[in-house]
């Protein structure tokens, strides 16, 4: 080797490697690794300081421990710079921790400050934050233990239906964001434009008749679509066109619904996981959800055993045990009038402790109503079905049987929750689908395409849509699915 050669080699750098929070579990022999993240909170004493960093892989961070007899004056220059919330590198080896509180800490030797963090300025500089505050703080609460507790079950969750979808032979379809079609038929819907609508002297209107006057009508033919556009609502009837020629498929994306509703159950964006099974009634949908949500959930219980108990520290304390019941036991199925007698004869006893105290057949169960029957009658995750055909969408199958009263609709409830899935068998029969739309003032003309499903190889098929940050509301014992997404839409808020 040449001296040039040899030169090169010598003062070829050392890749130090990085290492989570997460995976630091066990000593590292004197070799040093790099710990990047955001520093919880800082303790010195006379000899050694102790800077918890947090890179939000798992709840509490690491310790990073620094004797100032063994750091350099540059070192000790960055230290006198460190605050709460301001990022840090941190260089050291992986050793047996002397507390209690971890198995192994960072003996470091250097610390580099990467962001400052000015302590009288920062919002989350206090320990404790009411979730309603940090909610204007949309952009910095993932910094909290709850909120990055939260990020953390959700991703598996979403991982997690992937896989129960993949590995159960489904296709997954991404169905359009924008449509011209109202899948629910409620009207609640986010218009779509180019429009200027802020100059109202400018927006092309209809013209009569005679063409010789305008109406107060805008003209949709000269918007970017040529037509009405919205936001969708739904991917369902997208994903039944799929389903129709790929047998079982499932949509995962964003939905939105321009429902002036303040609740803690309701946002106006959110995501849906909807899947689509030809050749499937309403049974088929039944227990792929029940499978679906014993899969999903057991996955989170294995997985994010940390976070569950931390949630079931501070939250609900019933938490892990009502999971591990939902993954055990069989889920009850019982029919809407069914429903109805139950509520009847419990309302009964004490009317004046129910807000909505009338229930008869047609009554569209409360969040009140759903919760009895999940948590109070039967304490377990339950089907309801064969609900009302006159509150449910045009497109979910008649029951025969009943006359067409009735329609193969579910709603599976769960307590701390309520309502968190909704399906059916959609109707496959043409005349009585367009039957169906007549009567709900729906134009077949908008729809052409999906009538054409049933014109074309028609098949009894299913499907159910599953609100996905329900689910994480109540996999995490959270009370406000606000909590459940990043940056929550609701009436009044769109900030950040």
């Amino acid at each position: 080797m040449s001296t040039s050669a040899s030169a090169s080699a010598s003062t070829k750098s050392i890749i130090i490697p990085r290492v989570k929070a997460v995976d630091a579990k066990e000593s590292t022999d004197g070799n040093p690794v790099l710990i990047k993240g955001w520093v919880r909170t800082i303790r010195k004493q006379k000899t050694l300081a102790f800077v918890e960093v947090n890179d939000g892989s798992n709840m509490n961070g690491i310790q990073c421990v620094l004797s100032f007899d063994d750091i350099d004056e540059e070192t000790k220059k960055e230290l006198a710079r460190v605050t709460t919330g301001c990022s840090v590198v941190v260089e050291g080896p992986l050793v047996k921790s002397q507390g209690g509180k971890q198995t192994v800490e960072v003996a470091a030797t250097k610390l580099r400050v990467v962001g400052e963090c000015p302590g009288d300025a920062y919002p989350l500089a206090k320990k404790r934050h009411s979730l309603e505050y940090l909610r204007t703080l949309a952009h910095l609460r993932p910094r909290t233990n709850t909120i990055a507790a939260v990020a953390r079950v959700r991703s598996q969750l979403a991982g997690s239906i992937h896989a129960f979808f993949q590995k159960t032979g489904f296709v997954y379809v991404q169905t359009p964001l924008i449509t011209a079609s109202d899948c629910e038929g409620a009207g609640e819907l986010f218009r779509v434009t180019t429009l200027d609508i802020d100059n109202a002297s400018s927006l092309p209107l209809v013209k009569t008749e005679d063409g010789k006057d305008t109406t107060d009508i805008v003209d949709s033919s000269q918007d970017f679509f040529g037509k009405p556009a919205y936001l969708t609502v739904s991917g369902q009837l997208g994903g039944e066109t799929y389903a129709s020629a790929m047998g079982d498929i499932y949509t995962f994306g964003p939905t939105f619904r321009a429902e002036n509703s303040q609740t803690t159950r309701h946002l106006a964006e959110f995501h849906m996981v909807e899947p689509e099974m030809a050749f499937a009634d309403l049974d088929s949908a039944m227990e792929n959800a029940e499978q679906m949500l014993k899969f999903v959930v057991k996955h989170v219980l294995d997985n994010c055993q940390e976070d569950l108990t931390f949630f079931g520290k501070f939250y609900d304390k019933g938490l892990i045990a009502r999971l591990e019941k939902l993954v055990a036991q069989p889920f009850v199925r019982i029919s809407y009038r069914d429903a109805i007698k139950y509520l009847q004869e419990e309302i009964a006893k004490d009317p004046s402790k129910w807000q909505f105290p009338e229930v008869e057949f047609g009554t569209d169960l409360s969040t009140e109503h759903e919760r009895w029957l999940a948590e109070t009658k039967f304490d377990s995750a339950v089907f309801v079905y064969n609900y009302p055909k006159s509150i449910k969408a045009f497109y979910m199958r008649d029951n025969d049987e009943d006359g067409g009263e009735t329609v193969n609709a579910m709603d599976l409830l769960v307590p701390g929750v309520g309502e968190l899935v909704g399906g059916s068998q959609r109707e496959e029969r043409l005349d009585t689908l367009l039957d169906k739309m007549k009567e709900q003032d729906l134009d077949p003309d908008d729809y052409w395409w999906y009538l054409d499903l049933r014109r074309f190889g028609s098949v009894p098929h299913s499907g159910y849509g599953l609100g996905f940050e329900r689910l994480v509301t109540y996999v995490c014992g959270m009370e406000n699915i606000r909590e459940a997404i990043a940056f929550p839409r609701y009436p009044g808020h769109a900030e950040f």
